[in-house]
């Protein structure tokens, strides 16, 4: 039991609405490379230079999910932590993000309901809100 709860995060007699974490990034050519790789998704507004200029973006962009799963790693490293289970997220993309930006990704916890707690979630490039939305996570009590 010792080893669950030292690697464990928090617990939800631990958590108060209104705690908020970040994780910041600086997005690479490998992370895109990567991530393109991974997901299988291979459009070429993320691989190639000559396509994505012909676009509205004008030069290439990072996979929108990559800077969502920036708010995977808030909540599965920092708040609630370890011990996490993702139940439900939204997003809503509202600017590109490309190589050489540096995605902070916010959560701040805004309900408590039962075992179940909503967060908003945002990530910024500056003060450009590039993705927003909420998610629910599903966080146990101690034992």
């Amino acid at each position: 039991m010792a080893v669950y709860e030292d690697l464990h995060g928090y617990f939800l007699e631990d958590l108060k609405v209104g705690m908020t974490e970040i994780y910041a990034k600086t997005i690479t050519e490998a992370d895109i490379v990567m991530y393109a790789g991974i997901s299988g998704d291979t459009n070429p507004v993320h691989l190639n230079a000559e396509f994505a200029e012909k676009t509205i973006f004008k030069e290439r962009i990072a996979h929108g999910m990559l800077s969502a799963g920036l708010l995977s790693t808030v909540f599965g490293t920092k708040l609630p932590g370890p011990g996490a289970i993702y139940m439900n997220q939204n997003l809503n993309f509202k600017a590109p993000v490309c190589i050489g930006d540096t995605v902070t990704a916010r959560v701040t916890l805004r309900e408590i309901n039962g075992k179940r707690v909503t967060f908003d979630c945002a990530c910024t490039i500056g003060e450009t809100v590039v993705l927003d939305g909420e998610a629910t996570l599903m966080v146990s009590r101690r034992s």
